[in-house]
């Protein structure tokens, strides 16, 4: 059975995936709908494409990063052992 801060990284998870999916699907439907626009200068004489895709593989580090310092972690499994025995004495 899944613990509560399980569920709440999971839906962190799932929160980032979705921000990176959206950016991801930009970059498929402009490749796939609008290629001539894919292939226009944007940054220091590289097209599109290419900036998008490095920004896709820099975005998803970020998500990661992200993910990382807001995920939550499970207390030891000796903090749950004090916990519950303070509880029991009280």
């Amino acid at each position: 059975m899944a613990s509560d801060v399980q569920r709440a990284n999971a839906r962190l998870g799932m929160r980032l995936f979705a921000v990176y999916l959206l950016l991801y699907l930009g970059f498929v439907f402009i490749s796939a709908f609008a290629a001539s626009f894919m292939e226009r200068p944007v940054f220091a004489g590289l097209n599109l494409a290419i900036v998008y895709g490095f920004a896709l593989i820099i975005g998803a580090l970020v998500l990661a990063l992200i993910y990382g310092a807001m995920c939550k972690s499970e207390p030891a499994p000796s903090e749950q052992a004090s916990e519950s025995s303070s509880e029991v004495d009280a």
